[in-house]
């Protein structure tokens, strides 16, 4: 990691610049004061998606659901709990994928949930099926380990 990280606010979208040696002092975002990482997956659509995927440079591990799916739903706690134990070293996500069918349609989601990392804008790793906290963690941290 460099000195200095691109955060994106997941209240206002606006781009902070960060010390990466203060991600864990709680940093607050220069333009509205709220907090940068609040424990909780971010609610991504089309309207924000890629400026959180391209102008971050956390890793992003998003999270393509529906409402309707039974396995998301039963996912999303897990997934929740695993945003309060990955932050502030990445941003977890989650986007619907019925609301934002044009981004589901770019990346190819074809069954949910799928779960999509991204690392300097690019996909680096998918898995698609639901997973449990420790599973999504430990998926996680073995996909970021790898070059």
């Amino acid at each position: 990691m460099s000195d200095t990280l691109h955060l994106v606010c997941p209240h206002c979208h606006a781009v902070n610049r960060v010390a990466s040696t203060r991600l864990g002092d709680a940093p607050n975002c220069g333009r509205c004061h709220n907090l940068l990482f609040t424990g909780e997956p971010l609610a991504l659509d089309s309207a924000n998606f890629d400026r959180h995927l391209t102008r971050s440079d956390l890793p992003l591990l998003v999270d393509f659901w529906a409402d309707w799916c039974g396995p998301c739903k039963a996912m999303a706690p897990g997934f929740a709990k695993a945003a309060g134990e990955l932050e502030p070293h990445l941003r977890l996500a989650k986007l619907d994928t019925e609301a934002a069918t044009d981004i589901a349609s770019r990346f190819g989601i074809r069954s949910i949930p799928t779960l999509i990392l991204f690392r300097g804008g690019r996909e680096i790793a998918r898995q698609a099926g639901a997973m449990g906290q420790s599973d999504i963690v430990a998926w996680t941290r073995r996909q970021l380990a790898t070059p």
